[in-house]
């Protein structure tokens, strides 16, 4: 009989205080591996540029695509997006793939300070406060979901579609 070794269980999604790029960055990655792991139904990420996101890392494209499957939904909130395209073509690439699933929005009017920088889940948060020391809070608490799911909501309202999925030329 052959031994079977068991996977190690995850370990589950930070809740707390998190400080420093590498730890907000490492928050992304562990973020979307749960969503593919967990299989949400809904992923919302905002940020003004999304430069400093990990999303051209193979891991999180690989996450990205685990994630990516009929009935699911994804929407990107940036200001703009010419850093992240020039920043990230793995990413790109997947926007390109699963762009069915993927509503891409721009706020080029807004202070970037007002756009938050977060993950949105049905059962985890990530926002982002202090942009230049990447300090911020995580968690599941349904207060925290629902105050920023608003905020986000009040940003989409004020979008416009952006970030196409291939670019037409004549």
């Amino acid at each position: 009989m052959d031994e079977v070794t068991p996977k190690p269980e995850p370990k589950p999604l930070h809740s707390g205080s998190f400080s420093g790029f590498e730890e907000f960055r490492q928050l992304v990655r562990d973020a979307l591996a749960a969503g593919a792991r967990e299989g949400w139904r809904e992923l919302i990420l905002c940020d003004p540029g999304f430069e400093d996101w990990p999303l051209g890392e193979r891991a999180v494209v690989q996450s990205l695509a685990d994630w990516s499957q009929s009935g699911r939904k994804c929407i990107l909130i940036a200001r703009n997006w010419d850093g992240a395209i020039r920043r990230h073509a793995r990413f790109v690439t997947w926007r390109r793939t699963w762009t069915h699933i993927i509503e891409a929005r721009a706020c080029p009017s807004a202070d970037p300070l007002d756009l938050p920088s977060a993950i949105w889940t049905p059962t985890w948060v990530m926002e982002r406060r202090d942009f230049e020391r990447s300090r911020g809070y995580a968690g599941t608490e349904p207060d925290r979901r629902l105050t920023l799911r608003e905020a986000l909501n009040e940003l989409l309202s004020k979008s416009t579609s952006s970030f196409p999925s291939s670019t037409l030329g004549l």
